[in-house]
């Protein structure tokens, strides 16, 4: 198990076009329940340890990761790290609170088991409200940390913090946790804003987001996708890039929403790859370009899903443009996060009732 693994796995534990969505086709896929005997309490996190040992990993929402081998007959999940009696995890919450906050933190392994007395906090931040937090991580193909944070809560984003680049929040963050220049991580060179003369924060990496709770890299392409959380309208799927503005709270979607006209007179705000009304889901959960082999008509798509109605598409792209899309099963259930194995072969996780699907 080594640190990276390991530092990805924390945050869901710490912090927990309109006509484009029409379907070009429909290509149904039957579902299983991928470890029939296992049952998780509201998992949101499904990863592997990248080590060769078969192991994979399932974050639960109240503070505790379990741990399994990687096989159908596998009827039992260790805990690895149980930070229960940190965490409150009432509804959209994963965070620590009193006060409440995002942490960023490390931990060390010893036989295979986490010391929770090795704690080293990277990066803390304060949340003004108890939903839109965020809160993924993964490492990127650079070796750098990226931090997905949302725009702080509440209902329309009202201090602006998506757009206030002086902020933590509504961003993706891009941190090196191998320097120590900030205490416990340090600033990539290429970022954005290193250097800045306008106190706009270093660690932003992107901007404009309002709750981008799911992201991913693309092995072949390392296209970062992240799925992005709607207000009243609409759901979205971006592709990410360095500096970028992807609009939120000017923009939802490509619709001004703050102000409601002229929204975008002066800046580049970035649309979304795809995105869809509030008539066909309201929560979208981002997934994976697929480079499994279980099923190859969706190998090199983009899968994702919307967690109030289990509905899961596959997303055709050339660069970053969409050119086809399908509903591919509308059994998903709560889909909370997708996940991959070492083999890229993907499975589905059902906040609800607790079960982890694959096709």
């Amino acid at each position: 198990m080594n640190l990276k693994t390991l530092t990805r796995l924390l945050p869901f534990i710490l912090a927990l076009g309109l006509l484009g969505f029409l379907s070009d086709s429909q290509q149904v896929f039957n579902l299983e329940n991928a470890f029939p005997h296992l049952t998780f309490e509201r998992p949101v996190e499904f990863t592997h340890a990248s080590d060769g040992s078969n192991r994979l990993y399932v974050i639960e929402q109240e503070g505790r990761i379990r741990v399994f081998e990687n096989s159908p007959s596998t009827k039992s999940a260790d805990v690895f790290l149980d930070l229960k009696n940190k965490v409150s995890s009432e509804g959209e919450m994963g965070l620590q609170r009193k006060p409440l906050e995002s942490i960023i933190a490390r931990y060390q392994v010893v036989s295979n088991k986490v010391d929770v007395s090795t704690e080293t906090i990277l990066l803390r931040f304060d949340q003004p409200y108890d939903n839109h937090n965020g809160g993924k991580i993964a490492f990127g193909p650079d070796g750098y940390l990226y931090i997905g944070t949302g725009d702080g809560g509440a209902w329309g984003d009202q201090h602006n913090y998506a757009q206030n680049r002086s902020s933590l929040l509504g961003k993706i963050l891009r941190i090196d946790v191998n320097q120590t220049t900030r205490g416990a991580y340090g600033i990539p060179a290429g970022n954005p804003y290193v250097g800045s003369m306008e106190g706009f924060r270093e660690e932003i990496y992107a901007y404009g987001l309002r709750n981008p709770w799911r992201f991913s890299f693309d092995d072949v392409t390392q296209q970062l996708w992240v799925g992005d959380v709607g207000q009243n309208e609409f759901e979205e799927i971006n592709i990410v890039i360095k500096g970028g503005n992807y609009g939120w709270r000017l923009k939802e979607a490509v619709r001004c929403y703050n102000p409601r006209n002229d929204c975008d007179p002066t800046q580049q705000l970035i649309d979304p790859i795809h995105y869809y009304p509030r008539s066909d889901g309201v929560s979208v959960t981002g997934g994976f370009v697929y480079r499994g082999s279980r099923a190859p008509s969706l190998r090199g798509k983009y899968l994702f899903a919307d967690y109030s109605n289990g509905h899961i598409w596959a997303l055709s792209f050339e660069g970053n443009k969409k050119t086809g899309l399908e509903l591919v099963s509308k059994e998903g259930g709560s889909v909370s996060a997708f996940g991959e194995d070492a083999q890229g072969e993907l499975y589905i996780l059902d906040h609800n009732s607790g079960k982890i699907r694959r096709f």
